[in-house]
């Protein structure tokens, strides 16, 4: 999960909004409106990066497509401690642990 993680996360352009969606994520589960409102992102960057945190099982959604919420994979979860050392080693403004 780790590698899975720092390429995610680390090994793209778009990673420091799929961290910023994970920590989102991690407080309590959102929608992609929701998302898109408070990381102050576009609504088709949101919902790419949240297919993309889906395919790689970082993530799950419950609900009917539009208004789906989004939660932390227990893969994640049980992960986190991972994610959270791969953030800090970033050095990314903006979203706190």
């Amino acid at each position: 999960m780790k590698k899975l993680l720092w390429w995610l996360i680390a090994g793209s352009t778009g990673g420091p909004n799929r961290g910023r969606i994970i920590i989102k994520l991690n407080k309590k589960p959102h929608n992609a409106n929701q998302l898109t409102e408070s990381l102050n992102l576009n609504y088709k960057t949101v919902r790419h990066h949240l297919k993309v945190l889906e395919e790689n099982k970082v993530i799950t959604s419950s609900g009917k497509k539009y208004g789906d919420l989004y939660f932390l994979s227990d893969k994640i979860i049980e992960n986190y401690a991972d994610f959270k050392e791969i953030w800090q080693k970033l050095d990314i403004d903006g979203e706190k642990l």
